[in-house]
């Protein structure tokens, strides 16, 4: 049996090269957060200072400040360094404040949902030509 030397055990804990580093945080729920990596363990928990919450809807954005945010490493999906020196935002992006954002997502949930109801009630009205 082998044992871990010191250069095996940081390479388990790659995320120590983010630590004081800017990241982008994909969530399970779809939520991307953006702060500085402060801390982080095993479980890949991680302790994120200056968060905001970056909601994206078409061709708008905003920002939710959130502050120090912990985040549960089983709702972890991707974590990644984000590059200072390039643009966060692509030019065709239009940043709008939070209460436009919520608003405007708000409707795009409701169209969503109603889009769903529609193609679930296609298919039980189309159920007597049973196409097996």
């Amino acid at each position: 049996m082998s044992w871990a030397g010191p250069e095996d055990i940081f390479l388990s804990t790659s995320l120590a090269s983010y630590l004081d580093k800017k990241l982008l945080v994909l969530l399970r729920d779809g939520r991307k957060l953006l702060g500085v990596l402060r801390s982080f363990d095993q479980f890949a928990n991680v302790v994120l200072e200056g968060a905001c919450e970056r909601v994206i809807v078409g061709d708008l954005y905003s920002d939710i400040p959130l502050g120090l945010y912990v985040i549960r490493g089983e709702n972890v999906v991707l974590i990644g360094e984000l590059d200072l020196e390039r643009e966060e935002i692509p030019a065709h992006m239009i940043c709008v404040s939070v209460a436009e954002i919520r608003r405007v997502s708000t409707i795009a949930q409701k169209a969503e949902r109603d889009a769903t109801d529609l193609k679930g009630s296609m298919r039980k009205r189309m159920e007597f030509l049973d196409l097996d």
